[in-house]
């Protein structure tokens, strides 16, 4: 059983210079932000690490600058602002290798997660984010838990023995969701363009947004598809009912849809509660090349803010702003390239909403090159598919130009011309 305290109890030995972990997206356990919160006014200098965090950030309040510092190794659009400003910062590293930095460089005090209450064996479920939670629950002193009984109970690796919480806290709350994605003409075109790529078995990791949305929905028509995927959302659920996602060709989990975290609306929870079809596992494994590669026609689909004339991929940054972190991108798009039959997508508008060009001659000065020329694949816009793997730089270029919308493409040609020996 999980011994179940008052929130000071909980953090009666937190102290000056410690560093908590705490478990996101979804199952961000808020309550413990805020109790923690209050804790350290007469503290400074703790250390909060964590992936990605929902809901309000008690944490970032300007009063407690110089108590409690913000560390994340994906920034969320409430954390951005403060990443901005030096209030909070952003510790790059692939999603594959936060587990493996827990255990081995991080010393841990305490880590902040959320859980379902007990079954009857004496286990909980970590819910919708394992993501690194098993790595920071075996490396933290202290392991102070949300009991949620609204929590979904998820399988595969997210059930862990209550043994394993220090203290629990009980609070019955919904999890954060996820609005459903604005679609537009633009993306459907792209959505449209990436999904004719896409054979029947192949398994496929997509990120979030309209575009990766979009794509499922317009695979109904395909067979035995299989997800191996850093997150999962709504649309997978009615290619799972419709008999079109079954993992049946899969070289590992066969059967299962697999995946760290799931972001989405409640009925997408509800999908997965008590659900063996679906395997949760934790990052350094769904993200782990190795795993990736091994399964046949893997895909994977993802975006970007921005990609130059030979092909480099900026996801994470406009020039030195930080927008979110390289997470997962590149773990995929290398695993899916050494797939058998496998390959990967970057698809993006070719302007921004404020009509920006996104095809650009180089990438803002600063910006992070999240997936690299030397990766790069297939690159889908609005206008067309380009695949760039064995082309030639000035090739490159002439491929890219023909993505961008017609209003740029002269500048780009002029451009080339100057950068690449474009003729």
């Amino acid at each position: 059983m999980v011994k179940m305290v008052d929130c000071d109890t909980a953090f009666h030995n937190l102290r000056s210079g410690m560093n908590v972990y705490v478990q996101g997206i979804a199952m961000t356990p808020t309550p413990l932000l805020k109790a923690l919160s209050a804790k350290a006014l007469g503290l400074t200098e703790v250390s909060l690490y964590h992936i990605h965090l929902e809901g309000p950030v008690p944490h970032l309040d300007p009063l407690l600058s110089g108590h409690l510092h913000d560390i994340s190794w994906f920034i969320g659009q409430n954390t951005r602002e403060y990443v901005d400003s030096g209030q909070a910062s952003y510790l790059p590293l692939f999603l594959s290798d936060i587990p493996s930095f827990v255990q081995n460089n991080l010393p841990l005090d305490y880590a902040l997660i959320h859980v379902t209450p007990p079954d009857r064996h004496g286990f909980v479920s970590l819910g919708t984010s394992v993501e690194s939670a098993l790595a920071a629950i075996r490396k933290a002193r202290v392991v102070v838990a949300a009991v949620n009984p609204m929590v979904p109970r998820t399988l595969g690796s997210a059930e862990i023995p209550a043994s394993a919480i220090t203290y629990g806290i009980w609070n019955a709350r919904s999890l954060y969701t996820r609005d459903a994605a604005p679609q537009d003409p633009v993306r459907r075109k792209i959505a449209a363009q990436v999904a004719a790529l896409i054979p029947d078995r192949a398994t496929l990791q997509l990120g979030i947004g309209a575009i990766p949305d979009l794509v499922l929905s317009m695979l109904a028509d395909h067979h035995d598809l299989g997800i191996h995927s850093e997150m999962i959302s709504d649309s997978v659920v009615p290619l799972v009912r419709q008999g079109v996602i079954t993992g049946r060709y899969k070289a590992m989990d066969r059967d299962r849809l697999v995946c760290t975290f799931a972001f989405g609306s409640q009925s997408l929870y509800d999908f997965m509660d008590n659900n063996p079809a679906v395997a949760m596992r934790p990052v350094d494994y769904t993200n782990d090349t190795a795993v990736i590669r091994r399964h046949p026609r893997m895909i994977s689909i993802n975006s970007a803010v921005e990609v130059d004339l030979t092909g480099q991929v900026a996801a994470e940054s406009v020039g030195r702003r930080m927008l979110s972190g390289v997470g997962g991108q590149m773990d995929f798009v290398r695993g899916s390239s050494l797939s058998p039959g496998g390959f990967s997508v970057i698809a993006l508008p070719s302007r921004t909403s404020a009509g920006q060009p996104r095809i650009v001659p180089t990438l803002h000065p600063g910006a992070a090159v999240t997936t690299t020329r030397n990766h790069v694949q297939f690159v889908v816009t609005e206008y067309g598919v380009a695949n760039l793997h064995g082309l030639s730089l000035a090739q490159r270029a002439q491929q890219l130009i023909g993505l961008a919308h017609p209003d740029d493409r002269d500048a780009l040609r002029e451009a080339g011309r100057r950068q690449l020996t474009i003729h």
